[in-house]
This record gives C-alpha cells, sequence and structure tokens, in this order.
C-alpha cells in the first residue's frame, strides 16, 4: 500500500488547469489520507477555480494515477487556493512557457496598444491602425485583450462569429484583419465576472488555440491602466512593441505615463505615443478647438523618452449602411490618412519593412 510521501510525490506533477503550474509548485495537495485496510486514499486539492469542467478532467487524471498505482478506491476532495496563492502565481510566465507558447508566431511583430485610463480612444486606435496596415499590404492580426471593456467587433462591424475547426478556433477577418475578442464568447453583450486565472486562460487561448495563420503584425488591445491582465499580457509577451494612447489633457498623460513605465519595466519597446481628440475642426470654418486642452501628447512622449506618433483630431466615419463599420475611417477620410501616414511609420520603425 502506497504512504502519503508516495501519494504526494505521484501527484505532485499533475496541473493545476488554470495556472497551469504542478500542485508540488502551488502546493495544491493540501490533505493525504490513507486507509490501508481498505487500500483507499482520500486527498484534498486545491486548485485556482472548482466546480468547472476542468476540474472534473483533473479529478479523473488523480484517480487514474492512484489506482495505477495499486489503490482500488480514491476519494477526492477539491477547493479554491487562497487569495495569497492565486496572487503569486497570476501572471508569472516562465520564458521557456512563453516561448511554447508563442512557438507558432515566433516570425510575427507583437504591438500593443495601452492607455492610462479608459474613455481615450485605446480601442479606436487599435482598429483604425491595424485596418491601416492592412491596407498597406501587411498581414494583420488583432486581439481584443481589453477582458472586461471588449468593443473591438462592434467597431468593426464584425457579424460572424470565429468557427472551431478540430481543436483550432478559427479567426474573423473584417477589412484584411484577424480578429477574435471575449466578446466572440459571451451572450448578448454580458458581463464578463471571472475571476483572474480563468482570464488567464482566457488569453492563453487567444495564442495558443487561435489559427493565425502567417502575419506580419499581431495587434493587441489592452485593458486599460496598470492592472492584473495588462500585466499578465506584458509576461505573456515577451517582446511586445508599445504604443501608449492619451487625449491632450495634462491629467490623461500624466495617468498614461504609468501604462508606458509598466512596458519599460517589463522589458518591452516603446514605439510611441498617439494623441487622440487632439481638436475640433469646425466645418465651417476650419478652426481648430482645443476641447481637451493641449500638449499632453508632446509631454508624454518627451516624459517616456518616445517619439510623438501622430495626433489624431476628434471626428466620426462616414458611415457606409452596406459595409458598416461605425469606428473605422475610410481611407481617403482626412483622419484616415492621418492613420496611413501612422502606420507607415510604424512599419519604418519595425521589422517588417
Amino acid at each position: 500500500m502506497m504512504n502519503e510521501e508516495a501519494v504526494r510525490e505521484l501527484l505532485g506533477q499533475l496541473k493545476d488547469p488554470f495556472l497551469h503550474k504542478t500542485l508540488v509548485e502551488t502546493s495544491g495537495i493540501t490533505g493525504v489520507t490513507i486507509k490501508p485496510e481498505k487500500n483507499h486514499v482520500s486527498v484534498k486539492i486545491a486548485i485556482a477555480k472548482i466546480n468547472t469542467a476542468e476540474q472534473m478532467g483533473l479529478q479523473t487524471q488523480v484517480v487514474d494515477t492512484l489506482k495505477g498505482a495499486g489503490a482500488d478506491s480514491v476519494g477526492i476532495r477539491f477547493e479554491e487556493l487562497s487569495a495569497e496563492v492565486l496572487e503569486q502565481f497570476r501572471g508569472k510566465v516562465t520564458e521557456s512557457e512563453a516561448q511554447d507558447l508563442l512557438s507558432p508566431l515566433n516570425d510575427v511583430e507583437f504591438i500593443s496598444i495601452a492607455s492610462g485610463k479608459g474613455g481615450v480612444g485605446k480601442s479606436t486606435v487599435s482598429v483604425n491602425l491595424a485596418v491601416a496596415l492592412a491596407r498597406l499590404g501587411k498581414k494583420v492580426g488583432l486581439i481584443d485583450a481589453d477582458i472586461y471593456g471588449f468593443s473591438v467587433p462592434d467597431m468593426m462591424g464584425v457579424t460572424d462569429l470565429p468557427v472551431v475547426r478540430g481543436d483550432r478556433i478559427i479567426p474573423v477577418e473584417r477589412l484584411g484583419v484577424k480578429v477574435i475578442s471575449m466578446g466572440f464568447f459571451v451572450e448578448d453583450n454580458a458581463p464578463v465576472v471571472w475571476r483572474g486565472p480563468m482570464l488567464g486562460k482566457a488569453l492563453d487561448q487567444f495564442f495558443r488555440d487561435v489559427e493565425w495563420g502567417n502575419l506580419d503584425y499581431l495587434f493587441l488591445d489592452l485593458p486599460p491602466g496598470t492592472g492584473d491582465v495588462a500585466l499578465d499580457i506584458h509576461q505573456m509577451i515577451p517582446t511586445s512593441k508599445e504604443i501608449v494612447v492619451t487625449t491632450p489633457h495634462p491629467t490623461a498623460a500624466f495617468v498614461a505615463a504609468r501604462a508606458g513605465a509598466m512596458a519599460l519595466q517589463t522589458d518591452h519597446e516603446l514605439l510611441g505615443v498617439i494623441e487622440n481628440m487632439s481638436w475640433f475642426a469646425s466645418k465651417t470654418t476650419g478652426e481648430r478647438e482645443f476641447v481637451f486642452g493641449q500638449g499632453g501628447g508632446v509631454k508624454l512622449a518627451e516624459q517616456l523618452r518616445t517619439e510623438l506618433l501622430g495626433q489624431i483630431p476628434l471626428g466620426q466615419p462616414d458611415w457606409d449602411e452596406e459595409d458598416f463599420a461605425p469606428s473605422v475611417y475610410a481611407e481617403d477620410h482626412p483622419i484616415g490618412k492621418i492613420y496611413m501616414d501612422i502606420a507607415e511609420n510604424v512599419i519604418k520603425k519595425t521589422t517588417k519593412q
């Protein structure tokens, strides 16, 4: 009959299905009871989230492992890891794990679009810059990684859903850009109330299980700020280049500096700053009104020691009922031309020339 040490050794190499760490690493085997007279083993196991399909998969592994080692019967009780342990492991991706995760995308240039706060037009910039690069003949993908505030499908007028072929997810292609978003996997615009490890698993799937094909650029529309999800993504993708979006208001630029600082702290390269909502031009006089102030983008670029890639005025795209994409500017629109100029600059500053 097995002893406790043998049980812990056998189960220790099984992995938490959400954290992708072994039960030894997470100290997830919290109790072992052996009844030699019945050849029975009972274990208590702590994982990131209980009462899920993933838990059932781990349960099967535990039973098969212990019975394969000679136990006649097995009892399992699952519990959730403490908040302290979850915080310890959230977002920690080793270099080898990152290489494995991104191996199908080795030749892709990752570009993250970040902001210090919401409401500055980060997703609008992500969508239009991705489309502009596609118009320049580049093969482009876009991950709507703003898990709680996903908006890319609506902005681009996406009406189709991804197709699953075998174990691969085929992204939706729109305006020459391949798109994946949490918005495809929730019903009726429902709020996302998942806990951290579940969000990490979703992001992992966006990289690992999506059939991106041959890409030049993969854009990531990051969540605003410097929270856990944004940090997870920075650690998943060790070679991303980053663009920080701000408005001209000094406070917005001050907050955006934190996002830029996080990029530098995680060894990412700053491509530059885009100032959005820089001014409003009157249709009658052409005179510029600086609704949100002036100078924020210039000051932020100076503070981060990077380039101001462009200034985007306030405006609205011309909607086309037949090809509806409410946030995408036409190539010949004045603002669309600004995005094309920025896209050309991005190509010059990256390896995909």
